[in-house]
């Protein structure tokens, strides 16, 4: 679930390397739009976190490795960011990890004419999460099965993704210095950026 479709898949086989390298984890990888297509890179360290200084890292990191690959034979912008509070859940492991919290999953192929679940996670064992659902009934799920599940936002997530110390509190004077340097970089090289917003252009 981490990548969907193959052009995804083969991103993720690019990136994966660098973002290893530098200690971070891809959570997902997503093309999203047609014209000037979205790259949206979803990272985090082990313990779950990702500041801003992280996601300027893993951009500098990957950059490079795909303007030479170049999976994406067009122009298209890059992001990259960290999962959030309502955080996408796409390896096995992540529900586990969110026991007891509301999460909604929605599936590739319909399990009984149903294609979207909203329960709360109740276990993880071997890739099926068994979920209590909000209309009182039990699913179990293959995370194969899955093309989207993401938390849902709610105080009692909000606090415990901050006792977790991945909804920190965002450092002004850090994001400018980062935005900064986005500056500095699309000035230096317009038609090779490396940063958060970056547009690449085929060669």
């Amino acid at each position: 679930m981490r990548a969907l479709s193959e052009i995804e898949k083969r991103i993720l086989d690019i990136i994966e390397p660098e973002a290893t390298s530098i200690g971070l984890e891809i959570v997902r990888v997503r093309m999203m739009g047609a014209n000037t297509p979205i790259l949206q890179i979803m990272a985090e360290k082990p313990d779950g976190t990702m500041d801003v200084e992280d996601c300027a890292k893993l951009s500098r990191a990957i950059g490079p490795v795909l303007d030479v690959e170049d999976p994406i034979h067009s122009e298209y912008n890059l992001e990259v960011s960290s999962p959030g509070i309502d955080r996408p859940l796409t390896r096995e492991g992540d529900f586990a990890n969110w026991k007891t919290y509301e999460v909604r999953i929605e599936l590739g192929i319909p399990i009984d004419g149903r294609r979207r679940f909203h329960g709360t996670i109740t276990d993880e064992v071997n890739g099926i999460v068994s979920l209590d659902l909000k209309d009182g009934s039990k699913a179990e799920i293959s995370i194969v099965d899955m093309v989207k599940a993401s938390l849902v936002m709610n105080d009692r997530l909000i606090e415990e993704a901050q006792s977790r110390g991945q909804a920190p509190e965002l450092d002004e004077d850090q994001f400018d210095e980062f935005e900064d340097e986005i500056d500095d970089n699309n000035n230096a090289n317009p038609d090779n950026n490396v940063d958060n917003a970056a547009q690449r252009e085929d060669d």
